[in-house]
C-alpha cells in the first residue's frame, strides 16, 4: 500500500500534460502511486496517459466516457489505495520536492490534513499571493478548523480547492463529489474540514496552478452570463455548506452570521460594467437568497 495516491483528472489537455506528469516522476518522495483518469478526452491526452502507465507501474489508467470533472475525482477515488490522497489538476504541475514537504510534516505533527501554499502561473508568469504567509500566523502553523472552514465563504487562506495538499485518505469515507454540477470543491471539501481533527499549513509554496490565457476576460457585461450562472451555483454550495453545519450541529451561530454577511457583500460588489437590467437580476438573485435565509431563521427560533 502507497502511502501517497494522486488522483489526476484528464481532459484535452495535452499541450500541458506533459510537464504535470514529468512533475510527479521527480518527485524526491517516491512512496506513490498516480490514479489517471482519461474523462474522454479527444486529443493525444489518453495516448500520453498510456506513455507514462508504460515508463513507470507507479501509474494507473482508466478510461471512460466524460462525466465531468466531478465524475473524474469519483472513478479516482474508487482505484485509489493509500494512506493519504493528493490531487494534482492534469494541466498543473508540482514543485519537485511537493510531497516530501508535505509528509515529512505529517509524520512530524501528526495532521490528518497538511495544505501547502500555492503559486498562480498565466501567460508566463508567476504570482505569488499572500494566504501562504498566513499559514505562519498559526501557532504551530495549526490551522483552526473552524477558520479552514469559514474560508469557504472568503478565500482568505486558499483552502477551498481539493490540491495544495494532502488528506487522511479515511476522511473520504462516504465523500462522493457531486457530478454534473461547477465548483465541486467549494461543494464538496467542507466535508472534510469537518470530519477532521487536525489541519495543518506549511508557510511555502509548493503547487503550481495555471491559469490559461484566455480563460478569462476582464469584460464583466460580455461575461455576466458565465457569472451569474456561477454565483448561483456558489449560494447553492453554500446553502449545502450550511446545511451539513445545521445538522452536525458545528459552530451553527458563528456560520449563519458569516454567510449573512457573505450575502450582504454581494449586493455591494454589484459590476458597474453590467447593463441595468443584469444589475437587478443579480440583486435580484441575492435578495431572493436572503429572504429564504431570513425566513429559514425565524423557524429556528
Amino acid at each position: 500500500m502507497p502511502r501517497i495516491s494522486i488522483g489526476v483528472p484528464v481532459y484535452n489537455v495535452s499541450e500541458y500534460l506533459r510537464q504535470c506528469l514529468d512533475s510527479v516522476l521527480i518527485q524526491t518522495f517516491t512512496d506513490f502511486e498516480v490514479i489517471l483518469v482519461d474523462d474522454g478526452s479527444t486529443d493525444d491526452s489518453f495516448r500520453i496517459c498510456q506513455e507514462y502507465v508504460s515508463r513507470d507501474k507507479r501509474f494507473k489508467l482508466i478510461h471512460q466516457e466524460n462525466k465531468g470533472l466531478a465524475g473524474a475525482r469519483n472513478t479516482c477515488l474508487k482505484h485509489m489505495t493509500g494512506d493519504f490522497i493528493a490531487w494534482l489538476d492534469s494541466d498543473d504541475w508540482l514543485e519537485d520536492d511537493y510531497l516530501e514537504r508535505l509528509v515529512n510534516t505529517q509524520v512530524k505533527t501528526g495532521a490528518d490534513i497538511v495544505c501547502i501554499g500555492i503559486k498562480t502561473f498565466m501567460d508566463n508568469e508567476f504570482y505569488m499571493g499572500s494566504h501562504q504567509d498566513k499559514y505562519g500566523a498559526f501557532p504551530e502553523h495549526i490551522i483552526p478548523k473552524k477558520i479552514a472552514m469559514s474560508d469557504v465563504f472568503w478565500g482568505i487562506y486558499a483552502l477551498i480547492s481539493v490540491w495544495g495538499n494532502i488528506m487522511n485518505a479515511k476522511l473520504y469515507r462516504g465523500v462522493v463529489f457531486s457530478e454534473g454540477l461547477n465548483y465541486e470543491d467549494q461543494g464538496n471539501k467542507f466535508k472534510l474540514y469537518l470530519n477532521s481533527k487536525k489541519i495543518v499549513g506549511i508557510p511555502e509554496l509548493g503547487y503550481v496552478y495555471r491559469i490559461r490565457s484566455g480563460s478569462i476576460t476582464q469584460d464583466g457585461a460580455a461575461n455576466f452570463e458565465k457569472i451569474f450562472e456561477g454565483k448561483v451555483m456558489q449560494i447553492t454550495n453554500l446553502e449545502k455548506f450550511m446545511y451539513y453545519i445545521e445538522n452536525a450541529g458545528y459552530e451553527v451561530d458563528y456560520f449563519h452570521s458569516l454567510y449573512s454577511e457573505w450575502l450582504d457583500k454581494q449586493l455591494q460588489s454589484v459590476d458597474s460594467d453590467w447593463e441595468d437590467d443584469q444589475q437587478e437580476r443579480y440583486r435580484d438573485l441575492v435578495l431572493k437568497h436572503k429572504a429564504l435565509f431570513k425566513k429559514k431563521l425565524s423557524k429556528r427560533e
